[in-house]
């Protein structure tokens, strides 16, 4: 018999996820704070729990898709979290990016409770959300991660299973500070291009043809060229995972020079009131002309 599947978090990617979990067979129970969110599974027919706690209730897998770690600890800690629910053979998969150590020891907490954990963390944006064609890389047992397999091949198409808890974290995070880094570089030379008088359209379109071009981020030359701040993904969100990626480099010794220089761009560009926007916004930072164009 198939397990039910809580679903906690339905946001750009948790609601495609969860979206795909169904088309694949699965049973659902979801949640997520804002009842617009699980309004349209609810139209469904898919159970809505009021709570972590309830959600995690009766459900061999929970899945939780959230922003960073405050939310992880409100979600698996709280007075009403899935810690407090989970029961001996319950297997938790968290796919928030979220720092090693946080993995380790919610690993080691579920498992004081006959409960299984993985740190599942995912690549490949909103778009691979929605098709299932995510790069996951999963840090935890071994036998959990097997009796993951088919949740997660709903999902993604590239697994990975990286090791011990924590090592799904460790490997979504060196993504993130090698793509933000770039992200970072290719906004500054743009804003160069522009205060040197190159037009804007020239230069995405001359950028595109070079060596410079990076297919992941030339899905945002629209948003640049029309001045569309509407997030694909936070300036503040790109903050805290850069701040995890320095952290972690200062647990191995490393100096991250270009993350903390990345760092820097972020929070230059979140104190002029911009972290709720797209990263294009990080233009911003380097004294670039920034306009919300919406939509």
């Amino acid at each position: 018999m198939a397990e039910t599947v809580a679903v906690i978090g339905l946001g750009r990617m948790g609601g495609p996820m969860a979206r795909n979990l169904m088309a694949g067979g699965h049973t659902l129970v979801v949640h997520d704070i804002r009842p617009e969110a699980s309004a349209p599974f609810a139209a469904d027919g898919v159970r809505v729990a009021a709570s972590p706690a309830e959600a995690t209730t009766g459900a061999g897998i929970v899945l939780t898709c959230l922003p960073g770690p405050e939310h992880v600890v409100a979600v698996m800690e709280g007075a009403e979290g899935v810690l407090g629910a989970a029961q001996k053979g319950t297997l938790v998969i968290e796919t928030s990016t979220i720092g090693p150590g946080q993995s380790r020891e919610l690993s080691q907490r579920f498992a004081a409770r006959g409960a299984a954990y993985l740190d599942a963390p995912l690549s490949g944006g909103v778009e691979g959300a929605m098709a299932g064609t995510l790069t996951i890389m999963v840090g935890g047992d071994e036998v959990a991660y097997e009796r993951a397999r088919a949740l997660f091949e709903c999902l993604g198409t590239d697994l990975h299973h990286m090791g011990p808890s924590g090592a799904g974290n460790t490997m979504k995070l060196i993504i993130q500070m090698i793509f933000m880094s770039q992200v970072t570089a290719f906004l500054e030379g743009v804003a160069l291009g522009e205060a040197a008088g190159i037009e804007l359209d020239r230069l995405l379109d001359i950028i595109a043809t070079s060596s410079a071009h990076h297919p992941t981020i030339a899905k945002r030359y629209d948003k640049i060229l029309a001045g569309d701040l509407t997030p694909r993904f936070e300036v503040s969100s790109a903050l805290k995972d850069l701040t995890l990626a320095s952290a972690m480099g200062a647990e191995h010794g490393l100096n991250t020079l270009i993350t903390n220089a990345s760092i820097e761009a972020a929070e230059r560009t979140t104190a002029l009131g911009l972290g709720d926007k797209d990263l294009i916004a990080l233009r911003a930072g380097y004294g670039g002309g920034v306009r919300d164009g919406g939509g």
